[in-house]
């Protein structure tokens, strides 16, 4: 008998974080849990790695009650030979770096898709399971949101997620800016207890700001991801207030690295904040293929319970800047009623209720009404399921750094049909793995609606050139990206802010 423990996503598979087996052997008990556990927890266990009792094990070692195995994912891209080969890269793998990932405002704890949850809370999860899988001790800091949270959440072998007493439970992202000293104060108070850091990876400019003070007080270089500009939202129509704009340029200024996720955000960074060029390193986002992976559409459909006509979908936060509203006017432009338009996501922001009730009286005012159907919020391993099940997905977001659901279904093998901003200009090369629309007029992606459900061979070579340019992004790879530019700046001078 042992104790087997699951992570990251194929815990989210099992519903469970551990369970005891009667096996002797570490193969002896994986097989009976995959007995127990099903199909789609078979379908990963071969791509997992297994540690025992917190080391590398064969499925031949033997076990008794007082082990404990631990199946553990793959970096998303990579399989257990990739990652044994990396591993033997001395160059790369830097097994003592501690790296303090900062994300003061949402956890990756938080299911995407709702209040101030999306793709930065994948983004957070995903890197620090790949950077702790090569060797990196990652301690995530983040607001303690609720009070039965416990102080520390062991995510896995190699990452914390350390929650930081800083203001009233449930205060609002607006009033975050009020409480990030006590933020501060906390995290640093919780690394005067840890092994020493090397590098703190702020995420969002509330972190940012966090992220620049530690930096001064621990004499530690301060690597900085926005995923969102302040000045790029306002060009579009979003004001931020001022506040966030100059704490964007002195984090910029005293930033080593500022870390873009497209060429685009690069671009957005020197023009519009004139950070040096020099210290911008774009770093894409991955996708983790063992779940976001071509799959067969009636089965997708059967499982869910879905129509059997054209299906449209769009997944995400419920807020104006997304354009879920594009989605609902471009329905009403088809003449074939017979398409179903999927929503999936939540409530967003300040305004995020106002506006989903806004949403819904919108589509009961169409003669459409009955053809969309509101999902929420979904655990992220299951929105493949959706992706395959759906013929197209609509991404008319306003402003995109870089656009995670339009890479999540292309791996999926599902065209997308999205605003041209952002990172998603890098993603899809228009017409040969998706469409680009260069308005938010939904007459304009009615057309490209009509275009691929009317031609099933161009939908399907979409199809399969998305699939096949998906495989260049993988979390192992953004981690491997990370890495190179922490090893970078561990010798170097710390730059003066300016």
């Amino acid at each position: 008998m042992a104790t087997l423990r699951l992570f990251a996503s194929i815990r989210e598979i099992a519903g469970t974080s551990q369970k005891s087996f009667e096996g002797k052997t570490v193969g002896g008990v994986i097989s009976e849990a995959i007995q127990y556990f099903g199909d789609d927890f078979a379908a990963l266990v071969p791509t997992c790695r297994i540690w025992v009792n917190g080391n590398p094990a064969d499925i031949e070692d033997e076990v008794t009650e007082v082990d404990e195995i631990a199946l553990l994912p793959p970096v998303s891209g990579g399989s257990r030979k990739n990652y044994l080969l990396q591993e033997q890269n001395q160059n790369l793998i830097q097994s003592d770096l501690h790296i303090a990932i900062i994300s003061m405002h949402t956890s990756p704890l938080i299911q995407p898709g709702q209040g101030d949850s999306g793709g930065m809370n994948v983004y957070i999860r995903e890197i620090a399971t790949a950077l702790a899988h090569r060797g990196i001790q990652c301690t995530i800091y983040v607001r303690k949101w609720d009070a039965s949270l416990p102080e520390v959440v062991h995510l896995e072998p190699g990452v914390e997620i350390v929650h930081i007493e800083a203001g009233e439970y449930g205060l609002a992202k607006e009033k975050l800016p009020e409480v990030v000293d006590q933020f501060t104060t906390g995290v640093e108070a919780d690394l005067e207890r840890r092994k020493a850091i090397d590098i703190i990876h702020a995420n969002y400019w509330l972190s940012g700001i966090v992220g620049h003070r530690l930096k001064h007080k621990l004499n530690i270089p301060l690597v900085t991801t926005f995923h969102t500009l302040g000045e790029a939202k306002k060009e579009t129509g979003f004001p931020e207030p001022e506040e966030r704009i100059i704490s964007e340029q002195e984090i910029i200024g005293c930033s080593e690295i500022i870390v873009a996720n497209s060429e685009m955000e690069k671009e957005q960074l020197r023009s519009l904040y004139e950070a040096p060029v020099e210290r911008i390193h774009i770093v894409p986002l991955g996708v983790e293929h063992a779940f976001f992976s071509p799959g067969n559409q009636d089965a997708a459909r059967s499982a869910l319970g879905l129509p059997t006509g054209p299906i449209l979908m769009y997944v995400g936060r419920l807020q104006s800047l997304k354009g879920v509203d594009v989605a609902i006017r471009t329905l009403q432009e088809l003449e074939n009623r017979e398409v179903t338009l999927l929503i999936i996501g939540g409530a967003s922001g300040p305004d995020g209720d106002a506006h989903e009730q806004n949403l819904r009286e919108l589509m009961r005012k169409l003669p459409v009404h009955n053809q969309v159907i509101f999902v929420p919020p979904q655990p992220h391993h299951l929105l493949s399921t959706y992706y395959r099940a759906s013929d197209l997905v609509l991404v008319p977001s306003r402003s995109e750094s870089f656009g995670l659901v339009a890479l999540e279904s292309a791996a999926c093998g599902t065209p997308v049909i999205a605003a041209a901003v952002g990172g998603l200009k890098d993603l899809i090369d228009h017409g040969y793995n998706g469409f680009l629309v260069e308005s938010w007029n939904p007459t304009d992606y009615k057309n490209a609606v009509d275009q691929l459900l009317s031609n099933p061979l161009l939908s399907t070579e979409i199809a399969m050139n998305a699939a096949e340019k998906a495989k260049d992004f993988s979390w192992g790879q953004t981690a491997d990206d990370l890495i190179g530019i922490y090893t970078s700046i561990l010798s170097s001078v710390l730059v003066d802010c300016r």
